[in-house]
């Protein structure tokens, strides 16, 4: 059950001079650093074993000077750390979970520097906040068994990339990323954005070059190594300006057909969001399937998804998560109700298309949370991250902006805050604030009700 909590204003990041001071993880990130691009070189030598060997040089600029760079990593042995090429003095501090880089001079707004970093070894150990999936976050590791190959993904957010990946992991700082998988024969690498490359010699070892060229979060990075069948479909003409998105899934060798199933609609999928949500902000899209019974989640471009998450509405709501998410994605992580809302309430305007009846779909979700109680949607700590109220409470504060304004009013709203904050972040006040200027009071309160009352709002009806 959760409880339901007294009204309070919306949550600022705590005051830090030196992490970013999010609300719920004030540990993370560094203040004032930019990062603009990883370069990741990924060596997998047996997979389905946790141990990597890997090199990544990062592009950074800094918005005040920055004497010391200071990323979040737990996990691998750094070996070595470049600035522009040449050695500088490094130490991982433990208990504050930060490599801490000495500059030979303190990097300026402004100016752009390399940061190379050479490390092997285990990854680390971050628990899963949402106590309801007991995992360790990041880098997952799945065994050989019988005739099944080992393999190897990434499940980090919230917060688990820095435990394979030394990085500023907070999604206010989003980056491009330059993905190198080097895998032994037989295997394929994969990651978010667009394959560029593989390199290798014939019967040796293979390496597959990614790049996202869009800025995306560090959770919602994606980088899988398996067995595949990588399966190509037609592009789907529903990107920025109408470009063609490529459409491919990866697939362990041996999936059966009622799992492959549940994306083949995947292009018609596209379609009707689109149509709700503006274009779609990514040059590709497809899945990853995975064996072991994790939660589904929306890496850019290539959602992971488990076998026992294949289901087309899980499909559906991890697609809508490319903009809600990974293309706008929360400058604190209090605010994440953003993603979570906005995705499962596409699992509604999808069910609408195929002709069901929506408002029942509504008044379900209402009366879960009238059975399980509920809260305001900005949240206080980590276990309210992925609770109820963030994905059905958020869905129906959309439901009940849409009943106040009308289908027209609210498609036109929708848009209006994918293309405004497209490649950004969003506060839940940036939406409140949207939703005043182009919905009016009628709108705003019917959204900001939802957002703020300690007790459930009746629920939206349809006139």
């Amino acid at each position: 059950m959760v409880p339901a909590l007294p009204p309070t204003p919306l949550l600022q990041p705590l005051p830090s001079t030196q992490n970013i001071g999010d609300s719920i993880f004030p540990k993370l990130g560094q203040a004032g650093l930019d990062v603009l691009n990883y370069d990741l070189a990924l060596t997998v030598a047996r997979p389905g074993t946790p141990q990597i060997q890997a090199e990544v040089t990062l592009l950074l600029t800094a918005t005040r000077p920055l004497p010391q760079i200071r990323l979040d990593v737990v996990g691998p042995t750094v070996s070595s750390v470049r600035w522009n090429g040449r050695a500088v003095p490094f130490r991982t501090d433990s208990n504050a979970q930060k490599l801490l880089v000495s500059l030979p001079a303190p990097l300026l707004p402004g100016v752009r520097g390399n940061l190379t970093v050479r490390y092997a070894g285990t990854p680390g150990t971050v628990r899963d906040p949402d106590f309801n999936f007991p995992v360790n976050l990041g880098w997952q590791s799945v065994p050989a068994e019988g005739a099944t190959a080992g393999a190897n993904f990434t499940l980090s957010e919230p917060n688990g990339t820095r435990t394979f990946l030394p990085s500023n992991d907070h999604p206010s700082d989003k980056a491009t990323f330059t993905t190198r998988i080097t895998v032994p024969v037989g295997f394929i690498g994969a990651a978010s954005g667009v394959q560029v490359a593989q390199t290798g010699v014939s019967g040796g070892p293979q390496t597959f070059v990614f790049s996202q060229a869009q800025p995306i979060p560090t959770y919602a990075l994606a980088i899988h190594v398996n067995k595949f069948e990588r399966v190509e479909s037609p592009a789907v003409p529903v990107g920025v300006g109408g470009s063609p998105v490529q459409r491919r899934d990866y697939f362990p060798l041996g999936t059966p057909q009622p799992t492959r199933d549940a994306y083949i609609r995947t292009a018609e999928m596209m379609r009707v969001l689109s149509d709700w949500f503006g274009p779609y902000p990514f040059s590709a899209y497809g899945v990853a399937v995975v064996t072991p019974p994790l939660p589904a989640l929306e890496t850019a471009t290539l959602s992971t998804m488990p076998v026992s998450s294949s289901r087309e509405p899980v499909a559906l709501h991890e697609l809508a998560h490319q903009w809600f998410g990974n293309d706008i994605s929360p400058a604190d992580w209090s605010d994440v109700w953003l993603n979570e809302g906005f995705a499962t309430y596409a699992e509604l305007l999808w069910a609408e298309a195929q002709g069901e009846d929506g408002q029942e779909m509504a008044a379900r979700w209402w009366n879960s949370l009238d059975r399980g109680g509920t809260r305001p949607l900005v949240a206080r700590r980590a276990e309210q991250l992925f609770d109820l109220s963030a994905y059905r409470r958020g869905a129906l504060a959309l439901h009940a902006l849409r009943v106040a304004i009308g289908d027209d009013s609210f498609r036109t709203f929708v848009q209006t805050y994918a293309a405004r904050y497209s490649g950004g972040t969003v506060r839940t006040a940036d939406l409140l604030a949207l939703a005043r200027t182009q919905t009016g009071s009628a709108g705003e309160a019917a959204l900001r009700l939802w957002i703020e009352s300690p007790t459930l709002p009746p629920l939206p009806v349809v006139p």
